[in-house]
């Protein structure tokens, strides 16, 4: 089995990231603290002056945290893996590991980038849940504002991006569209058009760093493929100001074959997104299968051999597959909104926050509260009371 090694990005900081990695790995942040000037340990586990959700102290913060991480991954003997990923900010994690640049390189990129950031204002964003990207172009289309996608995290979580007045007009339309509509607590119009003056900064910024071949093949998330060597100051110079492909990217790893991924740095949310990503994955590939045995001409088989003809098969798989209507009416008569579930995939008590709806016309689905996600109806388990 090959394995992924992923990194997150801005929104996944918290007080007290970190813990014992600075004392473990002093010289690194010793270097750290030296290029930033001021205690990246304090920041962190502290945040006396609170500015640990600040975007120009974020980025560097997760970035120390996410690269400390993997560095004791290594030192514990753990083998390197054979991809490495990042969400956004992450990204540059992956490219440090994989050899791309030196810690302290990445961290003055980094530094610069989030100070770049920083300064956008008047930038608002916001998750769009219950809808596909298609759906999401015509609402905006038919809405007649300037709001680029920003995030493609999974198939049913999308996030746009623009100036704050428009996000705000965008709401209605959305909510029109029976799309769940949740904005999120950013300053800035991040991995949108309105990102390219930072984008053109920052390309000059980056001429200076000194790039190398990766040792471990990692993906891009403006591409959703491989980085080629050539290409890296042109894929972080517009990581800026494109979408994030990172439902595009897992679905990249999962082709390669049996692939196992471990989040590293702070929090899980890759992981809940990677396996929303999975079951969509999973599903497209079963109705692939289910595609080519229509397209197979019926074949029947001497009933003494015991064998069903192809037709017989498809006709009890598809009676043994449950009705998604017919499992969310069952689900709301059952279980009202704030009953308490518990599911595999996640390793705390949930909440709902919705009654059960349709996902795409073909996935039954509710809403956790504090998740901020959808689960299939068909993976969560009502809390026996």
């Amino acid at each position: 089995m090959k394995k992924t090694f992923v990194f997150p990005g801005q929104g996944s900081q918290k007080k007290g990231m970190g813990e014992n990695l600075f004392d473990e790995f002093p010289a690194l942040t010793k270097k750290a603290d030296k290029i930033l000037g001021y205690s990246i340990k304090e920041l962190c586990l502290e945040d006396p002056n609170r500015q640990l959700n600040q975007t120009q102290y974020t980025q560097p913060a997760l970035y120390v945290v996410n690269a400390l991480s993997y560095e004791k991954k290594i030192k514990e003997g753990e083998k390197k893996p054979d991809f490495l990923a990042g969400h956004s900010l992450g990204e540059y994690n992956a490219l440090q590991a994989a050899g791309v640049f030196s810690f302290e390189s990445g961290l003055r990129l980094v530094k610069k980038r989030g100070e770049l950031m920083s300064k956008a204002k008047n930038g608002g964003m916001a998750a769009i849940l219950n809808s596909s990207e298609a759906q999401i172009q015509e609402i905006l289309k038919e809405a007649n504002l300037a709001i680029d996608i920003a995030n493609l995290n999974a198939p049913s979580q999308i996030v746009i991006s623009g100036l704050s007045e428009d996000i705000v007009k965008a709401q209605s339309y959305f909510e029109k569209a029976n799309t769940m509509f949740i904005p999120l607590n950013t300053s800035g119009a991040f991995h949108s058009r309105y990102m390219k003056e930072a984008a053109a900064e920052f390309e000059k910024w980056i001429k200076k760093t000194r790039f190398v071949k990766p040792k471990i093949e990692v993906i891009a998330n403006v591409t959703g493929r491989p980085y080629k060597f050539e290409n890296t100051e042109q894929h972080l110079t517009d990581q800026l100001s494109n979408s994030v492909k990172w439902s595009e990217s897992i679905t990249y790893l999962l082709n390669q074959g049996e692939m196992e991924f471990e989040e590293l740095g702070v929090g899980n949310v890759l992981t809940k997104l990677i396996g929303y990503i999975k079951r969509d994955h999973a599903k497209d590939k079963s109705t692939q299968s289910e595609e080519k045995i229509a397209a197979t001409p019926e074949k029947h088989i001497d009933a003494k051999s015991g064998k069903e003809s192809i037709s017989k098969i498809k006709a009890i798989v598809e009676k043994e597959q449950s009705d998604p209507a017919k499992l969310i009416e069952q689900w709301n008569h059952a279980y009202p909104v704030g009953t308490k579930v518990i599911s595999d995939f996640y390793d705390t008590e949930l909440e709902t926050r919705t009654e059960a709806v349709m996902l795409f016309g073909h996935r039954a689905a509710v809403y956790m509260k504090d998740y901020n996600g959808y689960f299939d109806l068909r993976e969560v388990k009502p809390v026996q009371q």
